[in-house]
């Protein structure tokens, strides 16, 4: 039957993910730590697993599957991601046989949230804190598009995949194929990655120090070795590194091909030009804020202002300031940049600015239409005209955000959570920011939410990382009936 494919392809993710897992336990073997026994038996069971589903699904693989199928295979694949990457996690103890807890810790790292529920990181093994940063590098140019590049023979070609993993609202091929559209965005992901990985070696971070933030910074996911995040290095040095390949993390990765073939008409994008306009301007902006209302050198509001502005808008959620402590003005300004996020085709998440961009644009012309409502006219990106078909699911895309946003919150405030909590820890998480205010403020954990708002912020995670249309279109009944008829007609 064509829906068993769904399960064929849930074991090869599996498996992959095992390959993973051993890849990070290699680091924990070498150093004799004490988690070996944890990612052993992680390791042995999700081959276990990945396999049985390879081996009794197998005669499925060559059956296509329907739109919706598509959707739920993205989806099942990040849920089955989250299961089986918080089986280190369990087996070490970390959070002492709650699974809940490594299930939340797990999908925070592979949706690039970067929320936490450890408290005191710095005691836990290098193996561990290495596969929690590995699972933000697999997760943020996405796993399906990972296969897409590597696996294309076990199936994963559909452009439906593609488009339902990549952020923004149109997910832009680099080349004509898609496998090939995704071995370009990888390859540019992985040299970027090098790159950050060299210059905070040279910057005095270690080896280590420095792989696994390069893991956490590219993807925009922001899970550090460290309770304090970056400002433990104390290292003005890295920081600037860090917060320049934030910046570039956060613009679409289809720009970097285009200047790669020598095209430097990508500094005329209209939503590249927005986004690091509003950067600048919010690094002006908190830095007079904070720099008034504070005491100390200019230049270190400077530096901090620039890093967490950076580090909030591209969603990655690293600190080196406790921001929660700042004026009003500029606390505000964080969580308004939560909604904001980075660039379409980028690793960033909440709404994006290429939407923002639409959104104004499209209320614009309604305005526009109210006095002249006999008048044609169109919104325009640049020099390029934007279809109706385009606006569509962008307007309807906002509308859900911040109703989800809305019922979520009043969820989590009727768990008995704080205003200023609730919403933010909300914003933060369908967000894929991290950290938010309140009593999940920069300094904190989530373990002031409840079970319950836990397991309710871990589906908001993966909503917000698949861009809420992947996971919610499989529930509407006009998907329920597709499914139906396909498995009766098709089998």
């Amino acid at each position: 039957m064509r829906r068993l494919r769904i399960f064929y392809l849930i074991g090869i993710l599996i498996l992959f993910l095992a390959l993973a897992m051993f890849m990070s336990a290699l680091w924990s073997v070498g150093e004799q730590g004490p988690d070996r026994t944890a990612f052993l038996l992680a390791v042995l069971l999700t081959t276990l697993v990945g396999g049985l589903f390879f081996w009794f699904f197998s005669p499925s693989k060559g059956k296509e599957l329907s739109i919706v199928e598509n959707f739920t295979l993205v989806t099942m694949a990040w849920f089955a991601a989250g299961i089986f990457g918080a089986l280190p996690y369990h087996f070490y103890g970390v959070f002492e046989g709650n699974f809940l807890h490594a299930f939340f810790e797990s999908i925070s790292g592979f949706t690039t949230t970067g929320a936490t529920l450890i408290e005191d990181i710095e005691v836990l093994p290098r193996g561990i804190l290495l596969w929690r940063s590995f699972t933000q590098w697999l997760g943020g140019m996405g796993i399906i598009v990972l296969f897409l590049a590597i696996l294309p023979r076990f199936g994963f070609r559909s452009m439906t995949m593609f488009k339902a993993e990549i952020p923004g609202p149109v997910a832009e091929r680099v080349v004509p194929r898609v496998v090939e559209t995704a071995r370009r965005l990888w390859m540019i992901y992985v040299a970027l990655t090098l790159a950050q990985l060299l210059l905070l070696m040279l910057s005095g971070l270690s080896f280590y120090d420095s792989l696994s933030h390069a893991f956490t910074t590219m993807p925009t996911g922001g899970f550090s070795t460290y309770n304090a995040s970056i400002a433990a290095f104390n290292n003005p040095l890295a920081e600037v590194v860090i917060i320049f390949f934030m910046l570039f993390a956060g613009i679409n990765f289809a720009l970097y091909f285009r200047l790669i073939r020598g095209d430097l008409n990508i500094f005329k994008n209209p939503e590249l030009r927005f986004y690091l306009a509003l950067i600048a301007a919010g690094i002006i902006l908190v830095t007079i804020n904070t720099y008034e209302f504070g005491t100390g050198d200019f230049f270190t509001f400077l530096r901090q202002s620039a890093f967490q502005v950076v580090s909030i808008t591209t969603t990655t959620g690293y600190v080196t300031v406790d921001f929660d402590a700042w004026p009003s003005f500029s606390r505000l300004f964080l969580l308004l940049m939560m909604f904001f996020g980075a660039c379409g085709g980028s690793t960033g998440g909440s709404i994006k600015q290429v939407r923002w961009m639409l959104m104004f644009k499209y209320a614009l012309r309604e305005l526009r239409q109210v006095i002249h409502p006999s008048a044609i006219s169109t919104v325009k990106m640049g020099q390029q005209h934007v279809s109706d078909e385009v606006l569509r699911p962008v307007m309807g895309f906002g509308f859900i955000y911040i109703t989800l946003t809305a019922l979520a919150t009043l969820a989590l405030a009727f768990m008995g959570l704080d205003l200023e909590t609730a919403f933010s820890a909300v914003a933060a998480t369908i967000g894929n920011v991290g950290p938010g205010l309140g009593g999940v403020g920069p300094t904190e954990t989530y373990r002031v939410i409840p079970p319950a708002g836990q397991l309710l912020l871990t589906v908001m995670m993966v909503v917000g990382r698949l861009e809420i249309y992947t996971v919610l279109v499989i529930f509407l009944p006009e998907s329920r009936r597709l499914w139906i008829r396909n498995v009766i007609m098709k089998g």
